[in-house]
């Protein structure tokens, strides 16, 4: 038995760097259509290590593999507006069970202010410290609700953080309905559009608990 659960945001015309405009129509063409314009790090997305040159290492060369498996959810909702998140904020539980290869989702609470200046301007975010030991420790994909794992706002922390994950951790920004969670271990399963020499995509994020 298992149970999925869609991390995904919608894409509207209220993200900034998104559009969908009509391209076709039945009536007049016979089929609907739309044009899609977006901004390669809007809604729910993935970074590429190229992103912040920490290699040549673009979207569309990112393994497959490298982007499914276990992954466990921390709660860190005390958290809050613009705090740090340290690896002492990983329970104990989590730690001793977790092996290389595995995954992080951290649970702030964070998307219910998507399309709000406080979803950008305030967000809770990872700490060089916790970017450190998920390096370490071999972490395969690291997923936050913000749209991003740093202040972006602050061009030397978003750039240090990025710059210490980007050398052997998948970025996935923009995570939602992590509250529908029922398990703290699910299976993550986050597949971006396959751009040739994307620095960054637009990515359809599942999880799916097994029983």
């Amino acid at each position: 038995m298992s149970r999925i659960v869609d991390l995904t945001l919608t894409y509207t015309n209220d993200f900034t760097g998104f559009s969908i405009e009509t391209s076709k129509t039945i009536g007049k063409d016979g089929w609907n259509a739309s044009t899609l314009t977006f901004y390669s790090h809007c809604g729910t997305h993935m970074d590429a290590p190229i992103h912040f040159n920490v290699s040549n290492q673009t979207i569309d060369d990112i393994p497959v593999a490298d982007v499914i498996g276990r992954a466990w959810v921390v709660d860190v909702r005390h958290i809050g507006a613009r705090g740090l998140i340290n690896p002492e904020h990983i329970p104990q539980n989590i730690k001793e069970k977790f092996i290389q290869g595995d995954s992080l989702i951290l649970w702030t609470g964070w998307s219910k202010y998507v399309n709000t200046p406080k979803y950008r301007d305030e967000l809770p975010r990872i700490s060089e410290s916790l970017a450190l030991w998920c390096l370490d420790k071999k972490v395969k994909m690291i997923g936050v609700e913000p749209p991003s794992v740093a202040d972006v706002n602050n061009l030397t922390e978003v750039t240090t953080i990025h710059e210490i994950l980007l050398k052997g951790v998948v970025i996935i920004e923009g995570l939602t309905n992590l509250e529908k969670l029922q398990s703290n271990c699910v299976e993550l399963i986050a597949l971006p559009l396959k751009i040739k020499n994307g620095d960054g995509s637009p990515a359809r994020v599942i999880a799916i608990e097994k029983y």
